[in-house]
């Protein structure tokens, strides 16, 4: 990543995301004992939290996409970061369970600045260059994944447990603040007239089925995002009952955080070094299976291991595979449509990915319970599937795909 030769607007984009990113991170550890020791929650109403918030994504997802094409990419943003800042804001002052889903499922919803911040990020960068530059935001969310928790950790022990949520706030206002002062539209005022004249042309189930390239993308980016669902959702619980067991909490504990924060490390390493140099040799498709494999070795690492020191290997692995695969599968998914839809396409990809987080998070308690490490064969098995339509991916995209992708992309509007 080179500051000094890097788009104004693509840097402005990246501490939007940097501050967003922190602000929901400072939350992550601290949300599950809020939940639990303000409100009396129980262990199920507490992970339902999470399904709200990934059930709001996914149903808003693609209607924010579609709408930033069609009226622009800075009223959604704009607005989908208040929405934030108040679903912060709600937990900072909820007095009751209720609130709390509601305020889950107002950050859901809103969660659609991320996806427009990535239309946008196309929308100024090169085709070629479209990969390595979404795969930025994957650095800035492994950079959130480090300091946010720690973050939200200290404030939190120092200040009581409302503080972090009242620092997101004011962080998501900021951020607010900063786009109004510093971007601009994308989607010029002819644009945004063709895309609202095929508006009775939205993404429906048989465009998406008829898009072969597009399909195989979400059915990869589902089962990749399933396996990551498993894995974050068990991830502490694993840690204590296999890693570490027989160690004191405490050290479980500081271990469990060090192999998260390496997750993060392996993001940003993967974002900011790696993947650009990958992309000089291999296509995307080639990253695809690439990551493929990285995750898989990753999960059957994790379900096979009782030792802490093979954790830090295999958490670096895992996300490795994730941070060249996911930026090559929304490259991919932008080329499969007209450009008039890239914002829709986006969020047709995050709602299917948000939809995946959701089952996983659902079913991952119950695997747990059969086994502690049955969640991470489970995993490694799926991600080990998902080669295959990666497999029939790459034969669309490099044999005959132009006639193929030209005749399957959807109406948009």
């Amino acid at each position: 990543m080179n500051l000094r030769t890097m788009d104004r607007r693509l840097f402005t984009i990246l501490m939007i995301v940097f501050v967003q990113m922190v602000g929901a991170a400072m939350i992550m550890p601290i949300l599950p004992l809020y939940a639990k020791n303000e409100f009396a929650m129980s262990p199920r109403e507490i992970t339902w939290l999470g399904t709200a918030f990934f059930a709001a994504q996914f149903l808003a997802g693609p209607y924010l996409g579609r709408l930033s094409d069609r009226i622009g990419r800075m009223p959604v943003l704009i607005v989908s970061q208040i929405g934030t800042a108040l679903s912060f804001a709600l937990l900072a002052v909820a007095p009751s369970v209720a609130i709390l889903f509601i305020a889950r499922i107002v950050d859901g919803i809103t969660g659609g600045n991320i996806i427009v911040a990535q239309a946008y990020i196309t929308d100024i960068t090169p085709r070629e260059k479209r990969t390595e530059a979404l795969g930025y935001i994957f650095a800035i969310f492994g950079v959130g994944f480090i300091v946010g928790p720690a973050l939200g950790s200290i404030l939190a022990a120092a200040f009581g447990p409302r503080m972090p949520y009242i620092m997101a706030a004011v962080a998501a206002g900021l951020v607010v603040l900063l786009t109004w002062l510093t971007l601009d539209e994308t989607v010029t005022d002819e644009q945004q007239a063709s895309n609202r004249t095929a508006r009775k042309a939205n993404f429906s189930a048989q465009q998406i089925l008829s898009n072969a390239p597009l399909l195989f993308v979400l059915v990869i980016g589902f089962v990749a995002q399933f396996g990551f669902g498993l894995l974050q959702s068990t991830f502490s619980l694993y840690g204590e009952a296999v890693l570490f067991a027989g160690y004191s909490q405490q050290a479980a504990l500081v271990g469990i955080g060090l192999l998260l924060a390496s997750i993060g490390l392996g993001q940003v390493f993967t974002q900011t070094w790696l993947l650009r140099r990958l992309l000089k040799r291999f296509d995307e498709v080639s990253l695809v299976l690439l990551g493929i494999a990285a995750r898989t070795i990753a999960m059957l690492t994790f379900a096979a291991i009782t030792s802490p020191w093979l954790g830090m290997p295999a958490s670096i692995l895992f996300a490795v595979g994730m941070g060249i695969t996911m930026p090559s599968l929304q490259s991919i998914a932008t080329t499969t449509v007209d450009d008039s839809a890239r914002g829709g396409v986006l969020g047709i990809f995050q709602s299917t990915t948000s939809l995946a987080i959701i089952f996983s998070t659902l079913v991952a308690g119950i695997i747990f319970d059969v086994a502690p490490t049955l969640p991470y064969w489970i995993g490694a098995l799926l991600t080990l599937a998902a080669g295959a339509p990666a497999f029939f991916l790459s034969q669309q995209l490099r044999h005959g795909s132009r006639d193929t992708r030209r005749g399957g992309r959807p109406s948009v509007g």
